[in-house]
């Protein structure tokens, strides 16, 4: 490989056969300094090529440069002059294996589910909670550590809720119940994913511990770091109710959400919509070469967010919002659309990747 340029870190995929991983390796294709070094599969891939290992299932072809990279095993070992590390492993496997990468002083974005409700590792969805990296110093110092850490990013059903709901905590000051029901891709799933005869002519009404999820991980990503610095506030005002649903939609996951405001009188929709037009998060002010022009697109056609019109946004990184309604049970209704492997998978580790590099974490 040629050497790198100043700024450039070298990164490692894990997990690089599956759809996530795949997702990894486009996105790294083409970033201007998180550079593709080494990628890591199953002992059954190790050893061959990538092109050899894969049955690639992009919509884009598989970069030239990655053809012939030879796959590693998920071992620290292989990994240790990476300089940050991505994990799109199995929950089955990723637990173990990003643990042993830590503490062999690895720096590891997971997009697994395992260490997301660990009291030390912070959950961040990017566009919503990046101050959360400040527990990383005590992290370090529970495991004796001194360059190493892991941080997680959100379920992707979760990520597309957790954003609009960000940005109307901080205009109108919280709320206090949510009902949701998601709509989500096939690719959500894997590959190969849900058998043909399940899902074609059919929506199927449960993905296992799905709807747990996102009640659960909205009150740590919206929640705050505690005063010392050493874990994480859950956000207790807030009540989450999900419903999830597998529908026949390659990429991008739709949610139909309706709110309640602790405020009253709530805001009105032309406030709402205000606000989530001029919702900015950190990446964006840090300059993060992924962050999106606009966080959030709010949409005003009656028939949109579509996942086939809408889920490439800002390169997959935006969340769509359209269909700003009152609602005559709780406050108001709307419904979100996002890039369930870019910013609800890949693309939200390597976003956070940047902001921990402009943070002088790695």
């Amino acid at each position: 490989m040629s050497p790198l340029a100043p700024g450039q870190k070298k990164a490692g995929v894990l997990g690089c056969t599956g759809s996530v991983g795949q997702r990894f390796i486009l996105l790294l294709s083409q970033h201007p300094y998180l550079i593709l070094h080494a990628v890591g599969a199953s002992s059954r891939s190790a050893g061959k090529k990538y092109s050899e290992a894969t049955r690639w299932k992009q919509d884009q072809l598989m970069p030239a440069g990655v053809r012939d990279i030879i796959v590693k095993e998920c071992k620290a070992a292989e990994f240790q002059d990476c300089d940050v590390v991505f994990s799109g492993l199995d929950a089955e496997v990723a637990g173990e294996i990003e643990t042993e990468f830590v503490e062999n002083e690895l720096v590891v974005f997971s997009n697994s589910k395992n260490h997301r409700r660990d009291p030390i590792t912070p959950l961040i969805v990017p566009l919503v909670n990046t101050s959360h990296f400040s527990v990383i110093a005590h992290q370090r110092s529970q495991r004796n550590l001194k360059k190493g850490f892991l941080v997680t990013n959100a379920n992707c059903s979760t990520t597309g809720l957790v954003v609009p709901l960000k940005a109307l905590e901080d205009a109108f000051g919280g709320i206090d119940l949510v009902t949701v029901t998601t709509l989500q891709a096939i690719s959500g799933g894997g590959y190969p994913g849900v058998p043909s005869m399940d899902i074609l002519d059919n929506i199927v009404p449960y993905i296992g511990g799905e709807e747990e999820k996102v009640e659960w991980e909205t009150g740590k990503i919206l929640g705050s770091v505690n005063s010392t610095s050493s874990g994480f506030e859950m956000l207790s005002t807030i009540r989450v109710s999900a419903q999830c649903n597998r529908v026949a939609v390659m990429d991008g996951h739709t949610a139909c959400v309706s709110l309640r405001f602790i405020r009253r009188p709530p805001p009105s929709i032309e406030q709402v919509k205000d606000a989530l037009r001029r919702y900015v998060s950190e990446p964006q002010e840090l300059g993060c070469p992924s962050a999106p022009k606009h966080a959030i697109v709010v949409m005003e056609e009656d028939d949109r967010p579509q996942p086939r019109l809408d889920r490439n946004a800002d390169g997959g990184y935006a969340v769509s919002v359209g269909r700003i309604r009152q609602d005559n049970v709780l406050d108001i209704k709307f419904v979100t659309l996002s890039h369930n492997t870019v910013i609800g998978a890949a693309g939200s580790s390597i976003l956070n990747a940047e902001a921990a590099v402009l943070k002088g974490l790695i």
